[in-house]
């Protein structure tokens, strides 16, 4: 067992994609199993209630060890570059926030999407999603929300940037030969089109067109600095914007 726990961990392949699909078969368990066990009774334990506060940190840290686990492979060198990053992770998630914001701006009151075009463009309020404040405890509300925040801006950066900049743009341009050899960030269509529409279709509809702007402007981070780090810390600074836009206007929808 040892030494086929030494050759996964040998294998960067694994590292980048194992950390991803751990990330999203728990993703799926707290859609799925949550669902199933949600009861939403006033004498139903906390974790029967709001699923998803029990999911959320077992994923956390399951996949934090699979990071550790295979770190020594992830390509993480600082340039000049990473600021580059930061500016564009506030102008990505800008564009991402920018429906929920019009619908509050234009006095929208429709509440749920209701037109084919408002599901798409993300014109929608965003109030119903993964919200601390079901806790009254001080202690509960803070483990809950440093949670969640831990994993959007440090989880799901790392996990969604490994995969996506740093093993798929490869794979994609060298699928039968040696794509570990293709330099990070270099350019091609066909990585742009299925990378770019591959990260919008993971995540829900009413966010494909904040994703499709963000995850272009993600690739041509990726092209210009040549830095998966630049890529990461973009993400990190979308996601920690988007968690405090998301705690402030209380659109826990966004998150």
């Amino acid at each position: 067992m040892k030494a086929q726990l030494k050759a996964w961990r040998e294998d960067r392949t694994l590292a980048h994609v194992v950390p991803f699909g751990v990330f999203m078969i728990f993703l799926l368990l707290s859609q799925f199993v949550g669902d199933a066990m949600r009861w939403e009774h006033d004498h139903a334990p906390w974790y029967r209630h709001w699923p998803e506060q029990l999911f959320y940190p077992i994923q956390t840290v399951l996949t934090l060890m699979v990071l550790i686990f295979f770190w020594k492979h992830y390509e993480f060198r600082w340039s000049n570059q990473v600021w580059i990053g930061v500016i564009a992770g506030f102008v990505g998630i800008g564009f991402w926030l920018l429906p929920t914001t019009l619908y509050d701006s234009l006095g929208m009151t429709s509440g749920k999407p209701e037109t084919f075009f408002q599901k798409l463009s993300g014109l929608a309020p965003r109030k119903e999603g993964f919200d601390p404040n079901v806790f009254a405890h001080p202690a509960a509300y803070w483990t809950s929300l440093i949670f969640r925040v831990f994993r959007a801006v440090v989880i799901v950066a790392l996990v969604e940037e490994i995969f996506w900049r740093g093993f798929l743009m490869r794979f994609l341009l060298n699928m039968d030969g040696e794509y570990w050899k293709v330099p990070f960030g270099k350019p091609a269509w066909i990585s742009f089109l299925v990378v770019t529409g591959a990260f919008m279709i993971a995540h829900a509809p009413i966010d494909w067109l904040g994703a499709l702007i963000y995850g272009a402007l993600t690739y041509g981070v990726a092209v210009w600095t040549k830095s998966l780090l630049a890529c990461v810390v973009m993400h990190g600074v979308a996601n920690a914007t988007m968690a405090w836009y998301a705690m402030t206007y209380a659109k826990y929808g966004l998150w």
